[in-house]
């Protein structure tokens, strides 16, 4: 389901009508039913709705304090005021459709009638990348039970730290098939995140891995089973995600309505180059831009956003007012008025340009995994194997970022050697919080959702209230089940306790 806005008539019915569209490359058409195609065709189809699934990423920007919405929309209570309830943001019903596909690929990799053991890894890899979101977002969810169609219609709950534990062991089993199944022709083909490179498939299982054990991390006595674990992927050869090295999704988008990059068809622009209405919709917060300006970093923010006005439609990639930063503006978080699209700055050229409607979806960039590691030796130290120091992980992953964004590598030598604090690693008192501001920073457009759950983590950056929200109020820890699970799985939705989205925390959430 998509972020319900509520906006002016023109508006809505521009963005009801844009929502009508089948999903491309959606071949689970029945919820029940699992699929009859080949593992390769369901694999493909389920990795590219995983990289379109936009929403989550949409609230944890909100919810993280990176973006805002503008006062060309009235302001949306359920995002900004946090009055929502079991019939909002409901992320589950689509997640659990894409898992279906992705189990379907591990239940008949070895003995469909075509058999393609190869495409078992990497179908595991996806399960475990999605299993984290939703219990990043919902807690306990079905897991042991789910999965198996008409077979278990009502799956009952398992313990969400259970679930992350179960989850290293699926990433351990996915790196054991990736290394034993050559990609055949077809698996080739068929992966539009790797076009079959092992080695790449093994070193995003590792740094997956290194996601789930770094957001255990502030739990007691979790520090021996996390070092282990670190460990055992340091000593896998391929290692973690190389400089350069991000993990997207990209069937090959072509400019052709509902066939686009996905992130560009929803905030830029439509096939035939018109302006989509939601482009107008969300912007930078003021906190996000002070963060920014704090340490001098205009390089990517200029990257990130586009000046007051947006786009030049005569000279793409380019702001409409030219670079000057006067012209960049900020919108205070959850504010209601005063602060109209057209007055207001967009999201820029590092991942919107007219006209460039193919760039891959990003799922897990190289500047997270750089960061997680800069984190795990600046934590963990000599109890972990890592050859490099934390300094070293962390300047790389500050590097990564401005690689992706399209920003000059001098910049980023410059930003890490201005002597500001949580940037240049010598001059920041609390190395953690260094790591914890540049992470925040590279997620920017890129992470949301992991965004909105490190900041649930870690409580930092301690960004503003939103100024629509009633003095005081509780910002929300995670979301509700969804009313359509609860009507279909009513018992085991019930045995979860009663639920409050603002004080039944995430089990990593210990603060």
């Amino acid at each position: 389901m998509k972020l319900r806005h509520s906006i002016i008539p023109i508006l809505c019915i521009a963005v009801a009508l844009s929502g009508c569209q089948k999903k491309w490359l959606d071949i689970n058409t029945n919820p029940n039913q699992l699929p009859t195609s080949t593992p390769d065709f369901v694999f493909t189809a389920a990795a590219n709705r995983t990289a379109a699934v936009l929403d989550p990423n949409e609230l944890g920007s909100y919810w993280s304090g990176q973006w805002t919405q503008s006062s060309t929309y009235i302001i949306s209570p359920s995002q900004f005021q946090y009055i929502f309830n079991n019939t909002n943001f409901n992320f589950w019903d689509t997640w659990y459709d894409i898992l279906k596909d992705y189990q379907y690929v591990i239940d008949t990799a070895d003995d469909h009638a075509q058999p393609q053991p190869y495409m078992k890894g990497p179908a595991k890899i996806m399960k475990a990348y999605i299993m984290q979101q939703l219990v990043d977002v919902y807690g306990n969810v079905p897991y042991s039970d789910a999965l198996k169609g008409t077979g278990s219609l009502a799956p009952k709950f398992d313990d969400q730290k259970a679930i992350y534990e179960d989850l290293i062991k699926l990433l351990d089993a996915a790196i054991a098939d990736v290394k034993a199944n050559v990609f055949g022709a077809a698996g080739v083909n068929a992966d539009i995140i790797f076009k079959g490179n092992a080695t790449n498939w093994v070193r995003f299982a590792n740094s997956l891995k290194l996601r789930l054990l770094i957001r255990q991390s502030k739990i007691a006595g979790r520090d021996g089973y996390i070092t282990a674990e670190i460990n055992k992927a340091v000593a896998v050869t391929e290692g973690f995600l190389a400089a350069g090295q991000d993990v997207t999704s990209n069937p090959g988008y072509i400019a052709s309505d509902g066939k686009t990059n996905p992130f560009y068809d929803r905030w830029g622009y439509q096939a035939n180059n018109a302006v989509r209405p939601l482009g107008r919709y969300p912007r930078p917060t003021v906190f996000l831009f002070d963060v920014m300006k704090a340490s001098n970093d205009t390089f990517r923010l200029k990257r990130l956003f586009y000046a007051a006005g947006g786009e030049n439609q005569s000279n793409p990639g380019v702001s409409a007012k030219g670079d000057t930063l006067k012209h960049y503006v900020a919108v205070p978080f959850g504010a209601s008025s005063g602060y109209l699209a057209q007055n207001s700055s967009y999201i820029g050229p590092a991942q919107i340009v007219r006209g460039v409607f193919n760039k891959p979806m990003v799922l897990f960039t190289a500047a997270e995994s750089f960061l997680l590691l800069a984190e795990a030796k600046q934590r963990y130290g000599g109890a972990v194997n890592l050859p490099l120091t934390a300094q070293e992980y962390y300047e790389q992953g500050v590097k990564e970022s401005f690689r992706l964004t399209g920003t000059a590598s001098s910049a980023a030598t410059t930003l890490l050697t201005s002597g500001k604090d949580l940037a240049d690693w010598t001059a920041s008192t609390d190395k953690l919080k260094a790591i914890w501001m540049q992470k925040w920073l590279a997620l920017v457009h890129y992470g949301g959702l992991e965004a909105w759950s490190e900041y649930r983590r870690t409580n930092f950056p301690e960004t503003p209230a939103s100024a629509s929200a009633a003095v005081g109020a509780k910002r929300p820890s995670r979301l509700f089940y969804p009313q359509t699970e609860e009507s279909s799985n009513e018992a085991n939705v019930k045995a979860q306790g009663a639920i409050s989205a603002f004080d039944t925390k995430i089990f990593w959430d210990v603060d």
